[in-house]
């Protein structure tokens, strides 16, 4: 008997990896859920226990009726499960066409230059020179382009270290801020990517001392967030309390408040990020962060009403595709498939990668699969490319 027990323990243990394993291409959030619960031993009723959500929910997430998208549940169910939120996302995800696997390949280049030796001096490296690559990284960036920025990264980052290690005197300050301009904008990649723990690495890295810039400390409080650690993000953004004119720290505060289930502080800082943003962007930027917390406390109505009243136009691509997103989401908890679908199709056509790379995009591509009417073919296309499929 105890034989026969043991085996049966085995066959389900195998049994849950083997569903780990299927997985691996970043399916629905719910299924690996699911996956973790049984081999956590954990029935659903312990889940509400310990993360406070609904049973319905749940059982909705778990069989594919349901899904995420809100950071505080997905990091109410990591913390219940004992995991990190990546192994919920399943991040990160198996290459799809050639242009995410050149993206993917990135964390490997980097990932060798941040263990070879501290480059050699180079006169060769002009300061114009690697100001103006850092701009076109920054430039790709922005345009939610991640192939052509993945391409400039690792080149970029071995620049940077030898302009830094050359330049002295008037230019050292250029030279440190540029470097550090180039080691956040690989971070964020990396973050997206799920390659987190290297995303923090390059930050440390980017540290001129002990001082910390100001995009250093920002691109940290997105990590915290994206990590499912609203209080150390806020404790990170409390560091910033010199940056007084800054309108974007207080944004991304204001998601982590609501994320702790905090709206009324959230609500005062958009109110402060609103009064500090300056020209039709920030602006646009702070509409859209009202719309994310909004959305992260549950209000879909209200969410949706944000992403439409933002001015699309004034965003670059990959802050466009990042409103529709949570647009697409609004317009779902709203019982409106085909809306929330075109949404989707949007941000797919504004930033392809960044849509893709989005566990909670993702989520929704998924649970949208089977749903529409109108926009069945694009859906299904759109899971296809994010291999959901």
């Amino acid at each position: 008997m105890a034989e026969d027990t043991v085996r049966a323990s085995r066959y389900a243990s195998n049994l849950v990896m083997r569903e780990l394993d299927g997985m691996a291409a970043g399916g629905p959030i719910g299924a690996r859920l699911a996956a973790w619960r049984r081999r956590r031993n954990l029935a659903r009723d312990d889940l509400v226990s310990r993360t406070g959500l609904e049973l319905d929910f749940l059982a909705g997430l778990e069989t594919g009726r349901e899904w995420v998208d809100r950071r505080g549940r997905l990091a109410a169910l990591a913390t219940a499960l004992r995991l990190d939120v990546a192994d919920l996302t399943g991040q990160p995800y198996p290459p799809r066409g050639e242009g995410h696997a050149a993206v993917r390949a990135v964390a490997f280049h980097l990932r060798r230059r941040m263990v070879r030796r501290q480059a050699d001096a180079d006169s060769g490296v002009l300061l114009e020179e690697l100001a103006e690559r850092t701009r076109a990284a920054a430039r790709a960036d922005a345009a939610g382009d991640e192939y052509h920025l993945a391409l400039e990264l690792p080149e970029l980052i071995e620049a940077a270290d030898c302009a830094m290690t050359a330049t002295a005197g008037p230019g050292r300050e250029e030279a440190v801020r540029l470097r550090a301009e180039a080691h956040v904008l690989a971070a964020g990649l990396l973050r997206r990517l799920g390659y987190k723990d290297l995303a923090w690495m390059l930050l440390h890295r980017a540290r001129p001392g002990r001082r910390e810039p100001l995009p250093v400390l920002v691109e940290e409080v997105r990590l915290l967030i994206d990590l499912g650690l609203p209080e150390y993000a806020l404790a990170r953004a409390d560091r910033a309390g010199g940056a007084g004119a800054d309108w974007e720290l207080p944004t991304l505060a204001a998601l982590a408040q609501a994320m702790a289930g905090r709206r009324p502080e959230a609500e005062q800082l958009l109110v402060s990020a609103a009064e500090r943003a300056e020209g039709a962007r920030e602006a646009a930027l702070v509409i859209a962060a009202r719309a994310a917390v909004a959305a992260e406390v549950g209000d879909a109505a209200e969410a949706a009403g944000y992403a439409r009243a933002a001015d699309h136009a004034a965003l670059g691509g990959a802050d466009r595709s990042s409103l529709l997103v949570v647009a697409a989401a609004a317009e779902a908890r709203q019982d409106r498939a085909d809306e929330a679908a075109a949404r989707l199709v949007e941000a797919d056509a504004a930033a392809p990668l960044r849509l893709r790379l989005d566990p909670f995009a993702r989520d929704l591509v998924a649970v949208l699969t089977g749903r529409t009417t109108v926009q069945a073919a694009a859906v299904r296309d759109l899971a296809g490319r994010a291999g959901l499929l």
